[in-house]
């Protein structure tokens, strides 16, 4: 049974106690990672047959992988993933980024351009966890930001296939090229390239243990999006809100994995005790209960405060990767949530709208790294570069000035380098 804790009664080590979970796989990640960089395809293959079970004649998708999988799906499926691109691609390109130039003052001309970042690599998860949701996220952004390379990787199964749904989501997102491999394998493969798979300059998307640390270890000779921890939702509730609901959005949580965190705070008591009955009714009606129960019992808990001007400064403090504001008038309290990944706002929008459907990205930061990093947008794909330019008379009106300044660091070269144009021969 979840845990009911009172704010008032307990030291916040146990109010804001934070599970997280330890990575014993790193010196098995490095071997993996230095295995692929010196065997290329040949280490990809065997990983493949070791860890999927598949052995593959290729490792590339075709065409008529594709053309099949689409045969495959339901049209009433289809047209979701289309309407659920159709959301995403309108709420991302309102982030498009432009350059801009502006004026320095006379003979000086000063810019930032935009570009695209060129390679991207996406890591879609397979096996049981198969999410074309995670396809159309991740890589609608980066079609938007204008990515030449989209790069899709995610492991087969036992028959060497892709499931048809991450398959006809990738097309629809616009993947430009798809790959059967999983695990740190994969990411390796991302970072460094081997003889089919070919090096990006950028890595995103969730993954277990293993991809996790794989996408650590690579920081560096690639970029990253973020390190993905386990899910979590926090729920800012009232006591005229529904515990029945409150409980399910809970749970939606809690199924995806034993150390998922599904949190209530309210200023209700009453509402507390409901939706602690209430889990334990729904739980059992889950495919997934064993999952749900352990999240629920390990890392749920329900936070009792005074009132909602506590409740928000006790979300602001966990900082949660999705955060529902279930109370009259959500909007009043927007602008006092400083720490979240993504806001539902109302007790009509449970957190599964952003998961497929409304738009807004759902690869968020997770374990309370909400305090300094955003979701997953059109600004992950692209890098920035400023640009300066001057005239001789421009630099000879400000050249003493920065030569003071480099003399002040020890920098003679520099001063000099600023004041060499102005000497006469």
């Amino acid at each position: 049974m979840i845990r009911i804790l009172d704010y008032d009664k307990l030291p916040s080590s146990e109010i804001f106690a934070r599970e997280i979970p330890q990575n014993q796989v790193s010196d098995a990640v490095a071997e993996i990672i230095r295995t692929v960089r010196a065997e290329g395809d040949r280490a990809l293959y065997d990983y493949t047959y070791r860890c999927d079970g598949a052995s593959l004649p290729s490792l590339a998708v075709t065409e008529e992988e594709i053309d099949e999988a689409f045969g495959t799906l339901e049209p009433a499926f289809l047209e979701i993933l289309e309407q659920a691109a159709r959301n995403i691609r309108a709420f991302h390109e309102k982030q498009i980024r432009g350059s801009f130039v502006m004026n320095g003052g006379p003979g000086v001309i000063l810019g930032q351009k935009v570009t695209p970042i060129e390679k991207v690599g996406v890591y879609v998860p397979g096996g049981t966890a198969a999410y074309p949701s995670t396809v159309l996220m991740d890589t609608i952004p980066a079609k938007i930001a204008g990515c030449e390379q989209i790069v899709m990787v995610t492991p087969p199964g036992r028959d060497g296939k892709i499931k048809p749904a991450i398959l006809a989501a990738a097309k629809i997102a616009g993947v430009t090229r798809i790959f059967k491999l999983g695990g740190a394998q994969a990411v390796a493969a991302l970072a460094y390239g081997t003889e089919s798979v070919p090096k990006v300059d950028k890595i995103v998307g969730p993954g277990n243990a293993y991809v996790a640390e794989a996408k650590k270890q690579v920081f560096g000779q690639v970029a990253i999006d973020m390190i993905a921890g386990p899910s979590e939702i926090l729920i800012v509730a009232d006591g005229k809100s529904n515990p029945v609901h409150v409980a399910a959005d809970m749970l939606s949580q809690a199924e995806h994995d034993k150390m998922a965190s599904a949190v209530l705070v309210t200023d209700s008591a009453s509402l507390a005790e409901a939706v602690q009955r209430e889990l334990e009714v729904q739980i059992p009606l889950l495919p997934r209960a064993e999952i749900a129960r352990a999240s629920i019992e390990h890392n749920g808990k329900i936070i009792v405060a005074d009132d909602l001007k506590v409740v928000i400064a006790i979300a602001n403090e966990i900082a949660p990767e999705h955060l529902e504001l279930m109370v009259d008038n959500p909007f009043d309290y927007l602008n006092g949530i400083r720490n979240a990944g993504s806001i539902f706002m109302g007790r009509s929008c449970p957190e599964a709208l952003g998961d497929y459907f409304a738009g807004p990205n759902h690869t968020l930061p997770t374990s309370g790294t909400a305090r300094f990093s955003s979701p997953l947008s059109v600004d992950d794909f692209v890098k920035k570069s400023q640009f300066t330019y001057y005239t001789a008379d421009a630099l000879d009106a400000v050249s003493a000035q920065v030569a003071y300044f480099a003399r002040q660091e020890g920098l003679e070269a520099h001063a000099r380098s600023a004041r060499i144009r102005g000497e006469k021969a």
